[in-house]
This record gives C-alpha cells, sequence and structure tokens, in this order.
C-alpha cells in the first residue's frame, strides 16, 4: 500500500455506511437486467423449458420488462450492500486497531460473517426480487400476478406467512457468505497485487475495476449453484399434490437437480450471472470509491 494511504484520514462511519448502500443501488440499477435474465434461465431449466435471448426480444417490451423486480432490488441493496460492505470495513478496521495488522486470513473470515449477516437481514427482499422477476415468465394459471413490491411483501406475508420471506435464506446466507469471502475479502488482496506488481495505483479506478473484476470472476463460479438454489427455494410453490414444498435445503436442493436435470441444470444462466456479478462487483466498487473521493475533496 502506498505511504499516502496510510496516513489517511479515516472516514466517518455514518459515511463508509452510506456510501456503501449508495454504490450499491447505483450499481444495480446497471446490472437489474442481467439479474433478471439469470434468474429466469435458472427457473426455466426448472421448468424443463429454454429460455433465451432471442424469444426474450420477441416479446413486447421486453428491454422494460428486464427491469422487473427492480424496486425491490434497490431495496435489496439498501439493507445488503449497506450492511455488508459497512460492517466489513468497520470490523477490519478496528480488527487492525487491535492487531496492528489485517492478513488474508482475517478477512476471510470478517466477509463471510458480515455477508451471512447482510444476506439474512435482506433475505425478504431477495425472495419479493426472485419473485417479480420471473413471475412473467410463467404460464398464466401459475403466476402470482404481483402488482409490485408492496403488494408482493403484503401478499406473501398473507397467504403464506412470515416465515416464507426466509425461504430460500440458507442458501442465500451461505453464497452471501463465500460472496463475502470472494469479492469482499479477496478484493483487497487483487488491490494489492495490482497495485505492487502490474503498477496501478492502489485505489485509482483502474486498480479498482481489475480487482472487481478478478474477484467477480472467481465469485461467480463457486456461488452459481448455491444462487441457483436459493431462486428455486424463494419462487417454489407447494406440490398440489402431495402439500409438500420440494425444494428444503441446500444438500436436498443441490442432490435433486443434479439427479433429476445433471449437475450443470445448476449453471445454467451463469453468462448472465457473472454479468451481474462482475457488473455489479466492478459498478459499485467503482461507484463507492469515486463518491468517497468526492466526500474527501469536498468534506475534508
Amino acid at each position: 500500500m502506498l505511504a499516502s494511504s496510510a496516513v489517511e484520514k479515516p472516514l466517518p462511519k455514518s459515511v463508509t455506511f452510506a456510501t456503501s448502500g449508495l454504490g450499491g443501488v447505483l450499481g444495480w440499477i446497471l446490472i437489474h437486467p442481467a439479474n433478471t435474465i439469470a434468474i429466469r434461465m435458472n427457473l426455466a431449466s426448472m421448468r424443463g423449458q429454454t429460455y433465451s435471448i432471442s424469444s426474450l426480444m420477441k416479446q413486447p417490451n421486453w428491454f422494460l420488462g428486464l427491469y422487473d423486480g427492480l424496486y425491490a432490488g434497490v431495496w435489496r441493496q439498501l439493507f445488503y450492500a449497506t450492511t455488508r460492505f459497512g460492517l466489513f470495513e468497520t470490523a477490519r478496521d478496528k480488527l487492525h486497531e487491535y492487531r496492528g495488522k489485517t492478513d488474508f486470513a482475517a478477512r476471510v473470515g470478517i466477509g463471510a460473517i458480515t455477508g451471512g449477516i447482510a444476506a439474512y437481514v435482506s433475505c425478504p427482499c431477495e425472495v419479493a426480487v426472485v419473485r417479480l422477476s420471473n413471475d412473467s415468465q410463467l404460464a398464466v394459471e401459475d403466476r402470482r400476478n404481483y402488482k409490485g413490491m408492496v403488494d408482493t411483501m403484503t401478499r406473501i406475508s398473507k397467504e403464506e406467512g412470515i416465515a416464507a420471506f426466509w425461504r430460500g435464506s440458507n442458501p442465500f446466507v451461505f453464497r452471501a457468505m463465500m460472496v463475502g469471502v470472494f469479492q469482499v475479502a479477496t478484493l483487497d488482496q487483487f488491490k494489492d497485487l495490482y497495485d505492487q506488481h502490474f503498477g496501478l495505483k492502489y485505489n485509482s479506478i483502474p486498480n479498482v475495476f481489475s480487482a472487481a473484476m478478478t474477484s467477480g470472476l472467481i465469485y461467480s463460479v463457486v456461488t452459481m449453484p448455491l444462487e441457483a438454489s436459493k431462486n428455486r427455494m424463494a419462487s417454489q410453490k407447494k406440490d398440489t399434490k402431495t402439500g409438500k414444498l420440494p425444494y428444503r435445503g441446500i444438500i436436498q436442493t443441490l442432490t435433486k437437480v443434479s439427479t433429476d436435470e445433471g449437475f450443470l441444470a445448476l449453471y445454467k444462466g451463469f453468462f448472465p450471472y457473472y454479468l451481474r456479478c462482475g457488473g455489479h462487483t466492478v459498478s459499485m466498487f467503482v461507484l463507492v470509491e469515486l463518491i468517497r473521493n468526492a466526500y474527501k475533496e469536498k468534506m475534508i
């Protein structure tokens, strides 16, 4: 790390959390269409169907349809990004004060814990995002016909109970813990790597962009099966004959999908998922740095 960054005045914690949430929201607005496509491709596989870009573009108002569930996605980021990134930086800095250093193992542990907390807090919004993004693609008789974020949250609580908001929370939390490790924690490592070995100044835009793209690729590959499990558990309905939910936990869902459809079914929609992951990683962290730099120039 450069000497100048070592003496840089730390940001107030309120600014750390606020800029994390704002960067997450702005980044999500850019990549929400990729998330919608990834969810639709993944859940189409569950129904034995294929979802393609060519068929999408034949639909009326197809581009605007890619922003189905955006409002829920924004709320998700307000809870998720603010909690995850804000808590990570706060805990990392406190640990550094206590130990006098912040090594990779500490970043991994903090990233996993803060990622899991953020996922559990934001799980109700995640369920709403999945359902709103995919509802229009279902057969008419299977659609829930949600009218928006408020209607979705209200109906889920009335029709399925509050517990339904945390349906799929286990794979979501586990995925978020992996994201905390491979995105947030490794981002710092890759920043150091590109600074020391490739001449990209630490926390400069090229440095953040390169580190975020590398981090995003790694966690996309690692977490896609968990994302697929979360999508299925969040969107599922009870079987009309047995009255039971088909997906009940991480291992059972991964095993059932692999047995019934093949392991690669868990990677259906990987490319748009990577665009979502890599795109949000890049846009969020670049925007966070831009916002913080602007704050420092004006306020510090």
